[in-house]
């Protein structure tokens, strides 16, 4: 029988803080009932991730070194985004880079800090998932879980245990949406013409819901779905789906 980790660091991310809190519960539903003490740290706040994308060094650094402080001392550090995982065990090695001993710290926390489908997956290797849904769903790897965490299999893995749900591959899943964060921003015609190549590949498949890992895709997939006049495709991040918090033919 595999031992569960005692303390589990739940990173909550902005977004999901500011835009689908209900994504946060979920994700916390999933840890405690997989046996996990589950504690969200007080004032947790963003990881950098802006900050760092758009050249603010200073200011990711400030942002790096209060979150480093507040994740220490967890046997791991669960986030349900690949995007602000990635942001925390991959590029604060560069904003440490000159900073020996906060390197070092940050060369002990790395290991721990797992991106939430890798952890159920991979760590905890969960056999069940309380989730139910009927139907059939896509599934969009979000650009920094897979190309910085290797999050590909994972979620496929965990949707596969819910009966009745049926995942069908899109063409080129692993392609961006176009959000990239700032990238959507600053480039809007861009973003929206790769949104639209996305959105055309989820409707071929004719799945009632895209699921991704997340929130700014969703957000940015959604959002475009919607501006199209497509009312019909759910958009679910992963951890509503396994924790079976979605409801038949809800929306997001």
């Amino acid at each position: 029988m595999t031992q569960k980790p005692k303390r589990i660091a739940l990173f909550v991310t902005c977004l999901v803080d500011l835009m689908r809190p209900e994504i946060g519960f979920s994700a916390l539903k999933l840890l405690e009932g997989a046996g996990c003490e589950v504690v969200v740290p007080d004032g947790q706040t963003c990881c950098g991730q802006p900050a760092y994308n758009s050249g603010d060094r200073r200011t990711a650094h400030q942002l790096a070194v209060r979150v480093l402080e507040q994740l220490e001392g967890y046997d791991y550090v669960v986030i349900p985004s690949g995007s602000c995982a990635g942001m925390i065990k991959v590029h604060y090695f560069d904003l440490f880079a000159n900073d020996p001993e906060m390197k070092r710290r940050m060369a002990d926390l790395a290991p721990r800090v797992r991106e939430l489908t890798d952890f159920l997956a991979n760590v905890l290797k969960i056999t069940e998932v309380p989730g139910r849904l009927e139907g059939t769903v896509t599934y969009h790897d979000s650009c920094s879980g897979l190309r910085e965490l290797g999050v590909c299999d994972q979620p496929r893995a965990l949707l596969s245990k819910i009966p009745g749900l049926q995942i069908k591959e899109m063409k080129d899943a692993r392609a961006c949406c176009g959000f990239g964060g700032a990238f959507s921003m600053k480039y809007g015609n861009v973003s929206a013409a790769i949104a639209d190549e996305k959105i055309h590949n989820i409707q071929d498949t004719q799945a009632q819901a895209v699921v991704l890992g997340d929130l700014g895709c969703m957000l940015h997939i959604e959002g475009r779905l919607r501006r199209l006049g497509d009312e019909r495709t759910q958009v679910l991040h992963v951890a509503q789906v396994l924790a079976g918090d979605v409801a038949p033919g809800s929306g997001s």
